[in-house]
């Protein structure tokens, strides 16, 4: 079983039943969008952000390595809404022009400080936009953007075994363990 088949088995099997009753009671539709498609240019793109979100260290590999831009384009295809898709698509170009509105530049072509320091401000701003939005309102899309970085990361195979401490069998419950600043969580 691939990350993918994983992924999809647990949000259904968790999720599932949450979202199928709900869908089944208010007769809602998922996703129609069948002509949501990203290019190789739109996961290198992705790529990119993601490893300015979580870049590589001296003690683990970045998001670019875990390859997030491919598993991003997947789970908004598979699992986004219509509008969340909108958006998230929609945020890529917004994200673009953010870019050259600051640098005059687009995203790919600016430096390491520069993407940083542009990704800085936009969390701040989408940190600010979800603390007064409604609950209709979608998403930003720079939060979007970042949980899928997150959640691609910590689910892949390098995520889990070389950015944190793994262990196959854990086995016995320790509630106790020591823990020294700067150690690895566990995975």
């Amino acid at each position: 079983m691939n990350r993918r088949e994983a992924v999809q088995s647990i949000t259904l099997l968790l999720g599932g039943t949450i979202v199928g009753s709900s869908a089944f009671l208010t007769g809602c539709k998922t996703s129609t969008s069948a002509t949501l498609d990203f290019t190789n240019d739109d996961i290198a793109y992705l790529n990119e952000v993601g490893e300015t979100i979580l870049p590589t260290t001296a003690s683990s590999p970045g998001a670019k390595a875990a390859n997030v831009g491919a598993f991003m384009t997947v789970m908004v295809k598979d699992t986004y809404t219509d509008e969340q898709q909108k958006t998230f698509k929609e945020g890529m170009k917004k994200l673009n022009d953010e870019a050259d509105k600051a640098y005059s530049n687009k995203f790919m072509k600016l430096d390491e400080k520069q993407k940083h320091d542009l990704l800085v401000k936009l969390d701040a701003e989408q940190k600010a936009y979800q603390k007064d939005k409604k609950k209709e309102d979608p998403s930003h899309y720079f939060r979007l953007m970042k949980e899928l970085t997150l959640l691609g990361y910590f689910t892949s195979e390098i995520g889990s075994k070389q950015a944190r401490r793994y262990v196959e069998t854990p086995g016995r419950y320790d509630g106790c363990l020591p823990y020294a600043k700067g150690d690895k969580a566990f995975a």
